[in-house]
C-alpha cells in the first residue's frame, strides 16, 4: 500500500487508537479506585460500618438463609456481601456508580457474587418492599423520610440501623458493637408492626385500639362494662395486651387476629375481625 492510499486512513486509526486508550484508562481507574472516609455523596458523606457492628447488625434481625437482605446506601457493599457469606440473599443501593462497580468486584473477590447484588440508584426512588430485612447508615431526618416506606412493608419485617434513629419511632432492641469498633457503634432495631388500630368484633365485645408504632393502648367494650387495654405491644403480627383480668395473646393476619386468652390459671381461644 502506498503513503497516498495510507493517508486517507490515518483518522480512523488514530480515532481507534484513542478510544482503545481511553479504554484502557478507564478499565485502570475502575480497577484502582478506592473510596475515602468521609468523601461526598448525595446525601451523606461516606464512613463505613465497622465490620463487627455489620455481624451484629445481622446478628440482631436474626438474618438468616430463607430472608431478601437489602442495604440502603451500600458504600463498598460490606454488608450485603457479609449477609451473601450467611448464605442469604443481598442487595445494595448505592448512589455512587464507582462505589457499585467496587462492590461488585468486591463481591466475586469473596466468592459471593450470586447473592450479593448491586444496583445504582436512589434509595428514595428504587423498590425494596420485597425485602424481609433492611439495613442502613444512614442520617435520622434520612431515616424519617424513609420512615413512611418502611412502616407499609410487611409486617414482621425487620430494620436496623448504624447509630441513627428513627424520630419518634422507638426501636426494639438497641445494642453496641464489641470494643474492636472505634466509632458509630450502636446499631437499633425495628421490626415493621402489623396496622390495628381502629374497632375489632371480640366475639360479644367490641376491641377499640389506638396505635402508635408497635405500642397498643385502648379498650373493650361489652355492654356497660369497658376494661382499658394495657402493655399493649406488637412485634410484627404478633400481639399482646392485657383487659380486665385477661391476658391476651395471639397473631394479626389483616382483618382478623386469634389467639390464646389467659385469665388465672384457665385458657381459651379468642378471634376478633376488623369493623370497617
Amino acid at each position: 500500500m502506498t503513503l497516498s492510499q495510507l493517508r486517507p486512513r490515518l483518522p480512523a486509526v488514530l480515532y481507534l487508537v484513542a478510544v482503545t486508550a481511553a479504554g484502557a484508562a478507564l478499565a485502570q481507574s475502575a480497577k484502582t479506585y478506592e473510596p475515602h472516609v468521609g468523601q461526598a455523596g448525595k446525601d451523606v458523606v461516606w464512613v463505613p460500618t465497622a465490620e463487627s457492628l455489620v455481624q451484629k447488625m445481622l446478628d440482631m434481625a436474626k438474618a438468616g438463609p430463607g430472608d431478601y437482605v437489602v442495604d440502603l446506601g451500600s458504600g463498598d457493599g460490606r454488608t450485603v456481601i457479609a449477609a451473601a457469606k450467611r448464605g442469604i440473599k443481598a442487595h445494595g443501593i448505592e448512589y455512587n456508580p464507582e462505589l457499585v462497580e467496587l462492590s461488585k468486584r468486591n463481591a466475586e473477590a469473596a466468592g459471593v457474587a450470586d447473592k450479593a447484588t448491586f444496583a445504582n440508584g436512589d434509595i428514595f426512588l428504587n423498590d425494596f418492599s420485597q425485602a424481609t430485612v433492611v439495613t442502613l447508615f444512614l442520617l435520622t431526618d434520612l431515616n424519617i423520610r424513609l420512615r413512611p416506606t418502611l412502616l407499609k412493608m410487611k409486617p414482621g419485617t425487620r430494620v436496623v440501623s448504624n447509630t441513627f434513629g428513627m424520630g419518634d419511632w422507638e426501636p426494639d432492641e438497641v445494642v453496641q458493637a464489641p470494643s474492636d469498633c472505634r466509632s458509630f457503634c450502636k446499631a437499633s432495631l425495628w421490626i415493621v408492626p402489623a396496622e390495628v388500630g381502629g374497632r375489632w368484633q371480640l366475639e360479644d365485645s367490641v376491641l377499640e385500639l389506638e396505635q402508635k408504632y408497635q405500642t397498643i393502648a385502648g379498650k373493650v367494650v361489652a355492654g356497660n362494662v369497658i376494661a382499658p387495654v394495657m402493655k399493649g405491644k406488637l412485634a410484627g403480627s404478633d400481639i399482646a395486651f392485657t383487659a380486665g383480668s385477661a391476658e391476651y395473646t395471639g397473631r394479626v393476619a389483616g382483618d382478623s387476629m386469634e389467639g390464646t386468652r389467659k385469665t388465672g390459671s384457665s385458657e381459651s381461644k379468642w378471634r376478633a375481625t376488623r369493623i370497617k
